[in-house]
């Protein structure tokens, strides 16, 4: 049987992405999974050095960091994977500060994630990678996330890590706009929380915390 193969997509920005919201699924995924890394840009990204320091006695996200550097150097470029859906069983965007000033809006992301969508695939979305998710239209001119359970990185979050005057929006209020009131978050702040559509196709995680737990449901999703 066929491995699953699984974009995992980081931000371009230089805000970059956030090392175990990339380290911690991948040390779940990659055993039973082939991940493919792309960017906007393609080419090397930026990894958070704040969340470097923050997780220096995280194990994995030192293994990762010391040993998997040519992942987030060499990506590939995202638009190479238009139209390519179907060789893919999943799309992951990586959370970091990085996709709320790139991904947001990118014609690029949107079409691919509408994609994945409308080939059946998993579309998976960790912490501020949930900013990806917003502006995506179906078929029927509806958003993705409408009458979803959704989560992403809370405004209490953002206000305790003090990037709120950073960010060009509040996310967890424009996700619980685009779903209609639907957004969830764990009860205490920086606690794991993961929603997954009924179907098992929708997944999202709000904050680091939920990085490995997101893996894990969307490894069973795909191989049981």
């Amino acid at each position: 049987m066929s491995r699953p193969r699984i974009l995992m997509v980081l931000s371009s920005s230089p805000q970059g992405w956030y090392l175990p919201e990339f380290a911690h699924p991948y040390e779940v995924l990659s055993p039973k999974c082939d991940l493919i890394v792309a960017s906007p840009q393609g080419g090397p990204t930026v990894l958070d050095p704040i969340s470097v320091e923050l997780f220096k006695d995280d194990d994995i996200c030192t293994e990762f960091k010391n040993t998997k550097q040519s992942l987030w150097m060499n990506t590939a470029k995202l638009e190479e994977f238009i139209g390519k859906a179907n060789e893919f069983a999943s799309i992951f965007y990586v959370g970091g500060f990085g996709p709320m000033f790139d991904l947001v809006d990118n014609p690029i992301s949107i079409q691919l994630i509408r994609e994945f969508h409308d080939a059946g695939k998993n579309t998976t979305f960790l912490c501020h990678g949930t900013a990806a998710a917003l502006k995506v239209r179906l078929a029927d001119g509806s958003l993705l996330v409408q009458g979803k359970s959704v989560t992403g990185f809370s405004n209490q979050e953002e206000i305790d890590v003090d990037r709120q005057k950073d960010m060009p929006f509040h996310l967890e209020t424009a996700l619980n706009n685009a779903s209609g009131g639907h957004y969830e978050k764990a009860g205490k702040a920086w606690d794991a929380h993961i929603t997954v559509d009924s179907d098992g196709k929708l997944l999202f995680g709000q904050n680091p915390a939920s990085a490995s737990s997101l893996a894990k449901e969307l490894l069973k999703v795909l191989v049981g």
